[in-house]
């Protein structure tokens, strides 16, 4: 917890709860704001958030409501350092707890949008992206909210099988979010980069961040999509001569450097060839491949050689 008094959407974003359901859970069970400084508005404290977060606990584990809001007003009062004193608090004796999406040292935003994943919460899911795009840009919310929640659902997935719901929700909620966000920024002059997924990848999304992120730098852009056959790929780059093409390959299934041989063959060769994604070992890319290391330099790269490309056709 903190120390400091918290907005509604502050507190929303670390329960991973919509600011509509705070609003219901003050108007209906009185776990409202408390501090109050005349012309503002009220604020959460660290008291009010300990009892709010016993609300969303039990009632993500199926106690009604009213039920939970009771329990929330009977907690103790917070520690000196924010947190509930030890004693548990759950009506029908368990500590709570249940199933929780791993994020690691990511931040209170993302523990909040793990919690709301769980709940199969598309609302908080959303609210919280947004929140987190308006607020810090894409490749921040990617690196520190968006791929940790992604990867955390990944490793619950391969060592229970399950969260396949949760791992389908989120993704349609990310894949709105960065949609909405590359429609808000839409770049002029001509589309220099080209993305496209490997011939059988599936996975998007890291793809369509690099396109949001592209997009609110100004570097326009053609997406491809998933499961693009190399002749296919090889087609569009000799119709459109991208500056730049990036390949993206989640697992090494789809990796096949094949690929990447084939775009510096092609007639309309591209000045760059990035392969993306944890798919390509840096040992088997073909000379004049770059392997960009995160969001942050793939977007940079894309710029740069765009930049290069207008400054040439300006000489």
């Amino acid at each position: 917890m903190v120390d400091e008094a918290l907005s509604a959407g502050a507190v929303a974003r670390r329960l991973g709860v919509a600011v509509t359901t705070l609003r219901t859970w003050h108007q209906r069970y009185g776990l409202g704001p408390s501090e109050h400084v005349p012309g503002h508005h009220r604020r959460y404290t660290p008291t009010d958030l300990a009892r709010l977060e016993i609300m969303r606990r039990l009632t993500a584990e199926g106690v009604s409501p009213a039920e939970a809001a009771r329990w929330a007003r009977q907690a103790p009062d917070p520690v000196p350092n924010g947190t509930l004193a030890p004693a548990r608090i759950h009506p029908t004796g368990r500590d709570g707890g249940g199933g929780t999406i791993p994020v690691g040292r990511a931040g209170p935003a993302a523990r909040g949008l793990a919690r709301a994943a769980m709940r199969l919460d598309a609302a908080a899911i959303s609210e919280t992206i947004a929140h987190a795009l308006a607020a810090g840009g894409v490749v921040a919310t990617w690196d520190g909210l968006l791929r940790p929640v992604l990867a955390g659902i990944g490793e619950r997935h391969a060592a229970t099988a399950g969260l396949i719901e949760v791992e389908h929700l989120v993704s349609r909620c990310v894949s709105e979010a960065l949609a909405a966000a590359s429609r808000a920024k839409v770049p002029t002059g001509p589309a220099r980069i080209l993305l496209s997924c490997a011939d059988e990848e599936q996975h998007t999304l890291p793809l369509e961040a690099l396109a949001a992120a592209l997009a609110e730098a100004g570097v326009s852009y053609r997406m491809l999509g998933a499961r693009m056959p190399v002749p296919a790929l090889v087609e569009a780059v000799n119709r459109t001569g991208p500056a730049a093409v990036v390949l993206w390959s989640h697992t090494r299934a789809t990796a096949d450097p094949a690929q990447l041989s084939a775009l510096l063959a092609a007639p309309r060769r591209p000045l760059l060839v990035l392969a993306a994604g944890p798919g390509w070992r840096a040992d088997t890319l073909p000379a004049g491949v770059v392997r960009p290391v995160d969001l942050a330099e793939a977007v940079s790269l894309s710029a740069a050689v765009r930049d290069s490309l207008d400054q040439s056709s300006r000489d």
